[in-house]
């Protein structure tokens, strides 16, 4: 689980609603900042239903400001994560639960937000960096993405990192969408971009996306334990041990891949009895990823042979 980067509340945003020239940037610079209250919420169902909100005021504040790349950042941030924790998760469980119809509509949802959040996410890094977000989408040959890429710089890692993601769950959610799966080497790029320009962004929040995207790939891929495990070693010591989001990633990705159920379980279960409620920064992340560990475990015998 990706940690929830807060918007404000939905109370301190809506005397923001029509505001305009210098008001709407005070109010768009404010908003971007963010703080800690939806992070550190234990609800996840009350921040399902405050999120949509905020977003919406984000929207009409870029109406009136439209190159404010803080507030065009936020929305790549927002919209991905509440896709990829509400949408997304749902389409999941509607998934195992075999109700097929609801999941399929689901991730058709998921993927309209990612793709959103995408655009966002690339208009932030045209404003950044001289077009270079139009540069990415029309790159067609993977061997110029690193040529591409070197304009980034350490300040454009949230950037890289948020619409790098939301482009890889877009195509992780339409995988029968084959011109969307070939674009896959550019987030995947942008990825190794901002881990090298700063691995510990996001208390190893970079190190978890690729415990994901490396998990389920398989040695012939790419992938395998040997490759997964430096980065689930330095999630884990960038945020202290207490993220339980890469656990569980290299339980669903890793050990489902290897078929090895006994760590499985063990490596779920010590989510499950780890307290979400510390610390505060982590919490909904926690409570969110202590979530998905149940779904996964209530669901072991579909997962292993």
């Amino acid at each position: 689980m990706r940690p929830l980067l807060p918007l404000l509340a939905a109370s301190l945003l809506a005397p923001t609603l029509g505001c305009s020239g210098i008001a709407a940037r005070v109010a768009a610079g404010a908003l971007s900042s963010g703080g800690d209250v939806y992070a550190s919420d234990d609800d996840p169902e009350l921040v399902r239903q405050a999120v949509p909100f905020g977003l919406k005021t984000m929207e009409g504040l870029l109406a009136s400001q439209p190159r404010d790349e803080r507030l065009l950042e936020s929305l790549a941030a927002g919209f991905t994560q509440y896709g990829y924790a509400f949408v997304a998760a749902d389409a999941d469980a509607a998934d195992l639960g075999g109700r097929l119809e609801e999941a399929a509509r689901l991730r058709t949802r998921a993927r309209r937000l990612f793709l959103r959040a995408r655009g966002y996410g690339l208009r932030a890094l045209d404003e950044r960096r001289g077009g270079l977000g139009g540069r990415l989408a029309a790159a067609t040959d993977s061997r110029a993405l690193p040529a591409l890429l070197a304009v980034a710089t350490r300040e454009d890692v949230p950037a890289l990192y948020w619409t790098a993601s939301a482009w890889a769950l877009a195509i992780s959610s339409a995988k029968g969408d084959m011109e969307l799966v070939a674009e896959l080497p550019v987030p995947v790029a942008m990825m190794e971009r901002a881990l090298a320009l700063d691995e510990a962004w996001g208390d190893g929040a970079i190190h978890e996306f690729f415990i994901a995207y490396l998990g389920g790939r398989g040695a012939a891929g790419g992938g395998g334990p040997a490759k997964v495990r430096p980065h689930l070693d330095r999630a884990l010591a960038l945020s202290r041990g207490e993220k339980l989001g890469p656990k569980v990633a290299w339980a669903e990705g890793v050990l489902v891949q290897a078929q090895d159920r006994a760590a499985f379980v063990a490596t779920l279960g010590e989510v499950l009895a780890a307290d979400p409620e510390q610390p505060a920064r982590y919490r909904l992340a926690n409570v969110l990823a202590r979530r998905r560990a149940r779904l996964l475990l209530d669901h072991v015998d579909d997962l292993f042979l």
